[in-house]
């Protein structure tokens, strides 16, 4: 610690931050453009100028800026100082000079930092009446307009999108006195995490193309604290609100989970709940009626048939559970494939029974060396891979300090370490994003990347078993990996489902165990499939076939389907016999899909916009998701419905729950491994000084012109009875728990930076601690029985070809891929293989190979993949015309016709 007198009044601060940290986490308010938390100081904007004295007699000082200065003890600084004043007041005036008067119609006017820091410095009037600098907008693409006249030349965008983020085409590009940010040419921005742009820049030459086509002023949205529904990370989100739609999704800052940023899906992918076929009224025998009709039809049925249901890993635990309670746990089935099932168990029992503890994403970024066994996490997991693109600093930044060069100071940090990288291994079935940081590169079969994790594990303890039939390079990397984590002080190990191999998981739980026993600090991370994998098989339940069987062996007659489409998770052949053998199907979900065409009873369930819920992510970390608005139609949570039906049909358990809480503290009471779930947010009675908490600023407007074509009388808004948040503008305006947050606002700072308001220190954790909790501790004390099956060496088979999944973070996720701007950068279905099998089968890139898989034929486009081994071929998780089959399986490749 060290004592800073600002101002001549002491202050103890935490020696080695800059000074602008210093008094921003002093809630004292000091203007800056090019400085941001994550990306460092490089002293570009000076507008954070400061006053800097030799000791109490020096009355003259010095003009520093303060985002380069470190604190020392008992330094002397001054933020009024009438020249510190003046020439921060100067700066803005010359960043005005070229910066054009449009903020009436700037899609960022009234929530702009540079409007913020603006007043703040106390420049008033433009004193420049010349013609200003202009410039060319380019089309980026459907995430992100350009208005570059609004450039203040700040440089954080290229900062964020190349530095942070690894993008390589947005750059700046100047001539004399002339800057220009942006793409070579007009173009598609091609990173996933672009869309940040639009909160890193100060200004709005980077805005949300999405928020333009239904445009509102975000002061006048109605918002939530939400959780992204598209991976199975758990980043936070804030949704908007206004008209009845969802109008724009951005970050919520998190220290343990997201931080400041979140990836392109989980910003555009919102658009899924405006679609126009979104399901809206309950439907029987595709004749729309009532909701006292549909709840008559339901309690009928379940008097009458015998009901199983099939829950989803991208539905609430409190909707799940709802089901659960409903038909029973012995007629509850998870609704996930066979071997996702698997999978999931085998990632519980391996967090949860292993001495190894997951590290949060902010932790990741802290490793200092890393091994992907088996993950695309670009497109698996965007956030994550983020998360392994700062790791790879880590070790460089080890020299950087011993040059005594601070970490915050960004600019010198880099000139310092040039290209170094610190150890990234990935092993993964093809080339993937983050090749180009790694220290090497292994491209193989699922079972060959087990047996480089299986033999990375005996290196590190020879009690594990030894891998037969190694080649002598994969020896050789298999060392060089076993050293490297060896050397490390925080090594982590990730992979995940999306190999769909088990072996694989295993083999990384064993690099993992044998790597804790010589150094505690080790991670491991497991990826998930969707937004609450994790939370459905912590709830135990059922297998899919299960559900299959009963009702194909006349154990039940009747499913209720609960946001799933079975066709994801099951062969089409399967899935149909299923359907048409159950007398009758009783859909809830809000988007339309294959299933819901297989319905007799349809029923439209809100979706995360218009619901509450709890999520668990792949770390085992319980989050809750407000409901940000509530529907005018019939529309409401699945577990809302859910207890309807109950209620209706007289189930006495049901009987005693009336809301959210109630479900959720029987979640709690009565699932093991949910303990403590109740306790992740304040109770639904929760106030302060009497109040809510308001979902809508204080700014919002409209209120009785938004319904005047309706009623000229304001109607009364809505009450939530399952939360403490209020549907009005009205309500505690001081700073809630980090749960509750709804949106960051602070009185003179209107834009995203006002974040640094509620954080304990800037770039740490919220104030009372960042939301979630963890419901999975590994024991470090535990001795895990190491795994022990190796598989065999792959071998190509003539005519055949071993199809695994390739994942998309456009296309891949059925939710996010209904909205408009994501459907544009899905690419169409294809069949990737390998250059050698391509001349095998004598085609070229773009022509047709013709395969069966289970006795399901199939004709697709060839991708070619250099990367891609030999007898293995990649199909696109998740697009429409792909293979409703559980892989890696065999494919049987039909004989090319001679031409």
């Amino acid at each position: 610690m060290a004592t800073l007198y600002i101002d001549n009044q002491p202050h103890e601060v935490h020696s080695g931050n800059n000074l602008l940290e210093v008094c921003l986490s002093l809630g004292i308010d000091l203007p800056y453009f090019c400085w941001h938390p994550s990306l460092g100081s490089v002293g570009a904007c000076r507008q954070c100028a400061i006053k800097v004295y030799k000791d109490e007699n020096d009355k003259k000082g010095k003009l520093i800026m303060s985002c380069m200065e470190p604190v020392t003890n008992n330094q002397r600084i001054s933020i009024t100082d009438i020249e510190a004043k003046e020439f921060r007041e100067q700066v803005i005036g010359w960043l005005m000079t070229n910066h054009p008067h449009d903020c009436a119609v700037c899609d960022e006017g009234g929530s702009c930092h540079l409007q913020d820091m603006t007043v703040m410095a106390g420049h008033t009037y433009r004193q420049f009446r010349y013609k200003k600098r202009t410039y060319k907008n380019q089309n980026l693409g459907p995430f992100i307009n350009h208005e570059m006249n609004r450039c203040i030349q700040c440089y954080k965008c290229v900062r964020f999108y190349k530095d942070y983020a690894g993008g390589k085409d947005l750059d700046a590009f100047a001539s004399k006195n002339k800057v220009y940010f942006g793409r070579h040419e007009d173009g598609v921005l091609e990173s996933e995490f672009s869309g940040n742009l639009a909160e890193v820049c100060p200004t709005g030459v980077f805005t949300d193309k999405t928020l333009k086509q239904h445009y509102t002023r975000k002061w006048d949205l109605t918002m939530a604290p939400s959780i992204c529904q598209h991976c199975s990370l758990g980043c936070n989100i804030i949704a908007g609100e206004r008209y009845g739609s969802l109008r724009m999704i951005s970050n919520r800052y998190n220290g343990d989970v997201n931080g400041y940023f979140i990836c392109d899906r989980g910003r555009f992918g919102y658009e899924f709940v405006n679609a126009p076929d979104r399901i809206r009224e309950p439907m029987l025998n595709n004749k729309v009626i009532g909701k006292t009709e549909v709840l008559e039809e339901i309690k009928r049925l379940l008097k009458e048939a015998k009901v199983i249901g099939i829950g989803s890993p991208r539905a609430s635990l409190q909707s799940n559970f709802a089901l659960k309670a409903l038909v029973g746990k012995n007629n509850f089935y998870h609704g996930v494939s066979e071997n996702e099932h698997d999978m999931a168990d085998l990632a519980i029992k391996i967090l949860k029974e292993g001495p190894v503890r997951t590290p949060t994403l902010s932790e990741v970024e802290k490793s200092d060396a890393v091994f992907i066994l088996g993950e695309d996490l670009t497109n698996t997991a965007p956030m994550l891979a983020l998360a392994v693109r700062q790791a790879v600093r880590v070790q460089p930044m080890k020299d950087v300090a011993k040059a005594n060069i601070p970490d915050w100071n960004d600019a010198a940090s880099r000139e310092f370490i040039q290209d170094k990288l610190g150890p990234m291994f990935s092993a993964t079935i093809h080339a993937t994003k983050l090749d180009d940081i790694a220290t090497q590169t292994y491209y193989a079969s699922p079972d060959e990347l087990a047996r480089l994790g299986f033999a990375v594990a005996h290196i590190l303890d020879n009690t594990v078993p030894d891998v037969s039939n190694l080649s002598p390079e994969l020896n050789k990397l298999a060392e060089q990996i076993a050293n490297s984590l060896l050397n490390a002080e925080r090594p982590v190990i990730i992979s995940g489902l999306s190999s769909a191999t088990e072996t694989v998981m295993r083999a990384a739980a064993n690099v993992a165990w044998a790597l804790h026993k010589k150094n505690k600090n080790t991670g491991l991370v497991l990826t998930m499939v969707e937004c609450n994998s994790l939370g459905l098989a912590m709830m135990g339940g059922g297998r899919l076939d299960g559900a299959f069987n009963a009702i194909l062996h006349n154990h039940a007659d009747t499913v209720i389907v609960m946001e799933n489409d079975l066709y994801r998770h099951g062969s089409s052949a399967t899935v149909d016999k299923f359907l048409k053998m159950c007398k009758q199907v009783i859909v809830l979900d809000h988007s339309n899909h294959a299933t819901i065409k297989k319905a007799h009873v349809v029923i439209p369930a809100g979706t995360f916009a218009e619901s509450d819920g709890t999520l668990v992510n792949n770390e085992g970390r319980a989050q809750r998701f407000f409901q940000v608005y509530e529907s005018t139609e019939v529309i409401q949570e699945s577990w809302r419905w859910l207890l309807n039906m109950g209620v209706n049909a007289g189930n006495e358990r049901m009987n005693k729950w009336k809301n959210f809480e109630d479900i959720t503290r029987a979640i709690s009471e009565e699932e093991e491994m949910l303990k403590g779930v109740e306790t992740i947010t304040p109770p639904a009675n929760f106030r302060i000084a009497g109040q809510r908490i308001p979902r809508e600023p204080h700014r919002y407007s409209g209120r009785t012109a938004m319904n005047a074509g309706i009623n000229v009388s304001e109607p009364k808004p809505p009450e939530d009875p399952d939360s403490s948040l209020s549907y009005t503008m009205e309500g505690y305006r001081g700073q809630a728990p980090a749960s509750l947050i709804p949106f960051f606002w602070s009185p003179g700072w209107n834009s995203v930076q006002s974040v640094n308001k509620y954080q304990e220190e800037v770039g740490g954790h919220l104030r009372g601690g960042d939301p979630g909790l963890r419901l999975l501790e590994a024991d470090p004390n535990s001795s895990a029985n190491y795994f022990t099956s190796v598989p065999e060496v792959f071998h190509p088979l003539e005519d055949h070809i071993w199809m695994v999944w390739t994942y998309h973070i456009f296309g891949s996720d059925n939710l996010s891929a209904r909205s408009s701007s994501i459907a544009q950068r899905i690419p169409k279905p294809y069949v990737m293989v390998s250059p050698k099998d391509a001349e095998q089968y004598k085609l070229q890139d773009g022509q047709v190979l013709s395969f069966t898989i289970e006795k399901q034929s199939y004709s697709l486009p060839i991708k070619i993949n250099s990367t891609l081994p030999h007898g293995v071929a990649a199909l696109p998780y998740g697009f429409e015309g792909m293979p409703a089959t559980e892989l890696p399986c065999w494919g049987i490749v039909k004989p090319v016709a001679n031409k």
